[in-house]
């Protein structure tokens, strides 16, 4: 039943040859790379006009110049990763780039960057497509928490299904959104310049009340300015998952993959500038603390008031309130929204493959699942997505604060290793044309590294108090847990390893194996694995209980000693009932007489075919297995005995059954013995 439900959700297996067809074109690879930063055109734009609102509406004004400021960057950086996907091909993008050129300290703090704003991204992405949707559906904002959870574990399925079937699931939505949005400001631009038409959004006539009385001048102005373009930096979000994914590309992988990066910074570029354009025409009005900040006509709009969402205000100017235009764009937002989530679900897991491949996260995330996903990241990310969405109230703008600071670290390092990878690269160069490409990819990454320097400062001032101080906290956290798992795999590589060629180690084997058989009662599973044991030709060979209760143990003596079991039977005094304790007094005492001796001990247990039936049975094993595996020289067996419930073949013949015609503790027959 949980395979079927498994292969209903995920789908069938695929092979591993099958990787190739999961390769994705470069129609397909923009909007699964470039869904968050095509979507941060539905938040960014308005973050501007908040953090502006604490001068009034007359500081709107300098929106443009932000927005300006923000386009140069968004080319700077796109331009810089350009040059990143061709001499980084192998899908590392950042922390590959830091790790080789400025040590495993910059590659450790890198991926810490990433991974916790990839987990942001989600968090941030869904929150907002909630709050989208909550404005116009009064129970989904009643119950936003459970949506956003539900819309995040309805990610994690697609994207278990592989990278190419939820691509293609994705691209539809992906492509309405832009064709949308780019539309409204063709139609928007055109009304205003050509038909001479007045656009005015639904907050048009509100009042945004300064947070200070008097014109804002000096420290306070630039503060303001510096904060409001932190703010709209968000647009330039997931910008570097395509240079971490580009071996999911089709060949040639690097050129596919530096095409859609250009695509991808045309496309947002205009959807920001434009929607920054038709929000200022319109009127758009928005407040840091709408709730008394925001006056509609004349009075405070109240508490539990929120901004409206930009993209539907901007639609509403455009095509009328209520009208399909608007539906459309509303509709097509936050659906938008809930998928600019994938860019993450695409970038995290490869991150994560390859930090475990490189030993600085557990093994299990560098495996590929049934679907050639890395599964493990994905849930690992949607676990941690949600916990987020939980702590934070699935509230969009108290999550924006913690957004970009992991990005602008990670761009910074990652342009900064790119200028030292050209100039060691310059060294050894002596052709003309070759010296020329490499100076000016040269000078494109350190314009880049000096530009998102400066703008990860700017973050780290503005929004440190108001919530990035999380961010600054964990990446060290997250870097410290990295560095400690390398340390580990480390030293076990090093306990494990063989010894070095021409070096003599003595491989002492041991003077007697000792086999203690566990038992309780008297039944089958008891028998067989008596009958296993002697098998083996042990040295000595003895069945041990536990005395729990005094006349069950000397009932059980007796039936041993009818039945004629060639072992001896060795019961252990247990004044206060306890099974685990003697059993490893026993056993150390063993191992204290002969410390040359192996130890041996089988335990039977039964194998059941149902969950529910785990928690009836087998738990004293479990729990005595758990304590004997830490004891040097002691080696523990698990001898099965399959109940009827595990068999999924009725009548399949019990080895040793009691009914058979040797008796149940004599083993098997010579015929039978390996290696007869």
């Amino acid at each position: 039943m949980t395979d079927a439900a498994k292969r209903l959700l995920v789908g069938r297996a695929l092979r591993s040859t099958q990787l190739h067809e999961q390769l994705l074109p470069k129609r397909i690879a923009l909007p699964v790379f470039a869904s968050d930063p095509l979507s941060s055109v539905a938040y960014a734009p308005l973050e501007i006009l908040v953090a502006l609102s604490v001068g009034g509406a007359v500081a709107y004004l300098y929106s443009p110049w932000i927005a300006a400021a923000i386009v140069v960057l968004m080319f700077t950086v796109v331009a810089s990763y350009r040059q990143t996907v061709h001499a980084y091909p192998s899908g590392g993008g950042d922390y590959e780039v830091a790790m080789t050129n400025l040590g495993p300290n910059a590659g450790i703090t890198v991926a810490s960057a990433l991974l916790v704003d990839y987990v942001l991204t989600v968090a941030v992405s869904v929150s907002s497509g909630v709050d989208n949707i909550g404005s116009a559906i009064p129970f989904v904002a009643e119950h936003k928490v459970a949506i956003a959870i539900a819309m995040v574990t309805l990610l994690t399925v697609m994207n278990l299904r592989g990278i190419r079937e939820s691509g293609t699931f994705f691209a539809i939505p992906t492509y309405a959104f832009v064709i949308g949005v780019l539309g409204m400001i063709a139609w928007g631009l055109l009304q205003i310049g050509v038909l001479g038409e007045e656009l005015r959004a639904p907050s048009a006539d509100y009042t945004v009340v300064p947070e200070q009385t008097g014109p804002l001048a000096g420290l306070a102005l630039a503060f303001m300015l510096l904060r409001a373009f932190s703010n709209g930096c968000a647009a330039l979000t997931g910008v570097e998952a395509i240079s971490n994914g580009v071996p999911a590309f089709r060949k040639p992988k690097s050129r596919n993959a530096a095409t859609t990066l250009l695509m991808m910074g045309l496309i947002a570029v205009s959807m920001f500038a434009g929607v920054v354009a038709l929000a200022l025409a319109s009127g758009v009005k928005a407040a840091e603390n709408p709730p008394t900040h925001l006056l509609i006509d004349g009075r405070p709009a109240g508490p539990g008031y929120t901004n409206d969402p930009i993209l539907p205000s901007v639609a509403s100017a455009v095509f009328g309130p209520g009208s399909p235009g608007f539906i459309y764009i509303s509709a097509i937002t936050a659906l938008v929204l809930f998928l600019a989530a994938n860019t993450a679900f695409n970038g995290f897991p490869v991150l994560g493959s390859i930090l475990a491949q490189d030993r600085f996260l557990p093994r299990q995330l560098h495996t590929r699942g049934d679907r050639l996903a890395f599964s493990n990241g994905i849930i690992l990310l949607a676990a941690f997505a949600c916990l987020l969405i939980f702590v934070f109230d699935a509230n969009p703008s108290a999550l924006v604060h913690l957004y970009i600071v992991g990005v602008f670290v990670s761009f910074t390092l990652s342009q900064t290793g790119m200028v030292i990878h050209w100039t060691r690269l310059l060294r050894t160069e002596t052709e003309l044309p070759a010296r020329r490409r490499m100076q000016r990819s040269r000078l494109i990454n350190g314009f880049g590294a000096i530009l998102t320097g400066l703008v990860l400062v700017v973050v780290l001032i503005t929004k440190f108090m108001l919530g990035a101080w999380i961010v600054v906290l964990a990446m060290p956290v997250l870097f410290g847990i990295m560095k400690s798992i390398r340390t580990h795999y480390d030293h076990v590589t090093q306990e494990l390893a063989l010894p070095a060629e021409g070096e003599v180690t003595e491989q002492t084997l041991p003077a007697r194996n000792h086999v203690i058989v566990l038992i309780s009662k008297i039944h089958k599973p008891t028998l067989r694995a008596v009958a296993y044991a002697r098998a083996t030709r042990p040295s000595s060979l003895e069945a041990v209980t536990v005395a729990v209760d005094a006349r069950e143990s000397e009932a059980l003596a007796e039936e041993w000693e009818r039945l004629g079991v060639p072992v001896p039977l060795k019961i252990l005094d247990s004044p206060y009932r306890e099974i685990t304790r003697p059993i490893l007094q026993y056993v150390k005492d063993l191992r204290r007489r002969s410390p040359r001796d192996v130890v041996t001990v089988y335990i039977p247990e039964y194998v059941v075919g149902h969950w529910w039936e785990h928690v009836l049975h087998n738990q004293s094993a479990l729990r005595l297995k758990g304590r004997l595996l830490f004891m040097p020289g002691v080696m523990v067996t698990s001898v099965p005995w399959q109940l009827h419930s595990s068999l999924r073949l009725k009548g399949r013949p019990e080895p040793f059954a009691a009914g058979a015609v040797r008796r149940p503790w004599d083993g098997p027959s010579r015929d039978e013995q390996p290696g007869s």
